[in-house]
């Protein structure tokens, strides 16, 4: 049977066609199977392109990519890749992609007039001993707002599960998503049927023009360190295409709905928590659903005169053709208005796509920023559009608002599974630093989301008063940035503990969150630079208190933090000057 080895550092796919013209392939790191032979293939209307395919040829080609992110978990990412791609009679190309850690593949077709596949026959095969954290998706609905599930993948339910899904296979973890969706495609999900993770798709058939073009279908694989830090997701989408991009600003957001949902119908309370965003040194006032066109653009002069943006909540179905597009998202940027949060997108279909591909298409013209909550998770799309800020597409605060006999809901593994599956995914608005939900976490972790998880536009959701309780939440989060240089797992695991860098310019942070009783965690700070460092340490105090307490350290050295249970720190390390 023809075979072809494609291979790059300690990563190799292997391609097979069997005698009946079926393609295979299997993925090995350092030698030792993570993906056992699986499928591949797809069926068109014009011809089924799962079998009876004939090999007809194989090109090579290195990819070396240099860009520049607006947000993320880094700004700077350099893609080194090698690109085979192998044609197959009739019609069909696979292009597979090694390198800058991972493994991925897309198919291409080309046919006379539109190309329209009624099934993608793309499969992972797991070994059943291999540990899994998995998202269940609720059928029927595109929902990314669920718990994940830790498991075995013998043991795993025969469901729908969501993208991404994290996989430890003996020293190896892996990652398995998809990236560069657009209207071209629709978005896919995982059936696990008992053998393997089978893709499904939301739609009875997809169509574009020829040649059809599928997303990458995404293997990250290495060690959790790496899975964390991995850039692969927009490093596989498509370039920017807005060509100046210097009116995005990333930053902190004051969001009065969480904690006073009414607070959003009224003029005067929005200017409260304007002022209170002017406090922070938070740039930007999300107005959520509720607000009135007949004061909004008093509000945001007001906003304006104390150097705060205003972010407004829209439907999307308010937003859903290019008139919509003219007459209200151009008057709202000529009122001034920041940026858009676009609500209920609920669909991974084809036709939503092409929505989002417009809408983004507008915002970036009119440039407003743009949120996207209620609906699918990014595929990379920060990097081709830079403007888009961050999406919900998580189980976040809005599940935990304090209600009278309301029992808590996320144990402490959901903050950390989060962090190692959906946000290495991209930008997430959880909504963080809630202190008066109903929780699980200390006071410790709940501070330390802010670093933990990454977004855009970081949409701070408790009271002022109750950050005006906390003297020591108010000093961080007034300092804390939302988009990172640098990103680095010092030490954990998913379903025990995590203790994540993150670098801006020369200061850095560090989070801890844990699951489980009283400890003291171990900081290596092997990753600073020569010199003296100034350390904050924001950790848990007696009556779900916080305090902060001042040291020096320095390059090498490790710092011990006791931890309450299920608790948690953030660390602030700034480069001490010569005085």
């Amino acid at each position: 049977m023809p075979k072809w080895t494609c291979a790059a550092g300690d990563l190799e796919a292997v391609i097979e066609l069997s005698p009946d013209g079926e393609l295979s392939w299997e993925v090995r790191r350092a030698g030792r199977v993570i993906v056992s032979p699986s499928r591949l293939g797809l069926r068109a209307a014009h011809a089924d392109l799962t079998r009876g395919l004939e090999f007809a040829g194989i090109a090579e080609r290195a990819v070396e990519e240099e860009y520049e992110t607006v947000t993320g978990k880094s700004r700077h990412h350099r893609y080194t890749a090698t690109e085979w791609t192998l044609s197959f009679a009739p019609g069909l190309d696979l292009q597979v992609r090694i390198g800058s850690g991972g493994v991925a593949y897309r198919y291409r077709v080309s046919w006379r007039g539109p190309v329209t596949i009624c099934a993608e026959i793309s499969e992972y095969v797991v070994p059943g001993e291999a540990r899994a954290i998995l998202l269940p998706y609720e059928n029927g609905r595109c929902d990314y707002e669920e718990i994940h599930r830790h498991t075995t993948v013998a043991e795993a339910g025969r469901i729908l599960y969501g993208y991404p899904a994290l996989f430890q296979s003996g020293e190896t973890w892996m990652l398995v998503t998809e990236s560069n969706l657009g209207g071209g495609y629709a978005g896919s999900r995982l059936l696990h049927d008992g053998h393997a993770f089978r893709l499904d798709l939301p739609d009875p058939y997809v169509t574009a023009e020829s040649p059809l073009v599928t997303p990458w279908r995404t293997v990250i694989a290495g060690d959790l360190a790496s899975i964390l830090a991995s850039d692969l997701v927009t490093s596989l989408a498509e370039p920017s295409r807005v060509p100046d991009a210097s009116w995005i600003k990333p930053g902190a957001a004051a969001w009065s709905w969480w904690s006073d949902g009414p607070s959003t119908r009224d003029l005067e309370t929005q200017k409260v928590w304007a002022d209170f965003a002017a406090t922070m040194g938070w740039p930007y006032l999300l107005a959520d659903a509720g607000w009135n066109k007949e004061w909004m653009p008093e509000l945001i002069a007001y906003a304006r005169e104390r150097g705060v943006g205003v972010w407004l909540w829209s439907h999307w179905q308010h937003v859903d053709s290019p008139l919509e597009h003219r007459e209200k998202l151009a008057l709202w940027k000529e009122w001034g208005a920041a940026g858009v949060k676009i609500d209920f997108t609920e669909s991974d279909g084809q036709d939503r796509m092409r929505w989002f591909d417009a809408v983004l298409e507008a915002t970036a013209r009119l440039e407003l920023m743009v949120v996207f909550h209620g609906g699918t998770i990014p595929r990379g799309t920060e990097r081709t559009w830079p403007h888009f800020m961050t999406a919900e597409a998580v189980k976040g605060a809005e599940w935990i608002k304090p209600k009278p006999g309301k029992e808590p809901l996320y144990p402490p593994a959901h903050y950390l599974s989060l962090a190692c599956t959906r946000n290495v995914q991209g930008p997430m608005d959880f909504t963080p630093v809630t202190f008066t939900a109903v929780r699980t976490i200390s006071a410790g972790f709940e501070l330390a989301l802010a670093v933990l998880f990454e977004s855009g536009v970081q949409h701070f959701a408790d009271s002022i008063q109750a950050y005006g309780a906390r003297p020591a939440a108010r000093r961080l989060l007034r300092q804390v940035p939302v988009a990172w240089d640098e990103t680095r797992l010092l030490a954990g695991d998913p379903a025990d503990h995590l203790v994540l860098a993150r670098r801006d310019g020369e200061e850095w942070y560090v989070a801890c969150g844990t699951d489980g009783g009283p400890r003291v965690i171990t900081v290596p700070l092997g990753f600073l630079g020569e010199g003296e460092w100034a350390a904050e340490i924001y950790r848990d105090a007696p009556d779900d208190g916080l305090a902060v307490e001042e040291t020096q350290v320095v390059p090498g050295a490790k710092l011990d933090v006791p931890v309450a249970a299920n608790g948690g720190f953030t660390l602030r390390l700034a480069r001490r000057r010569p005085s």
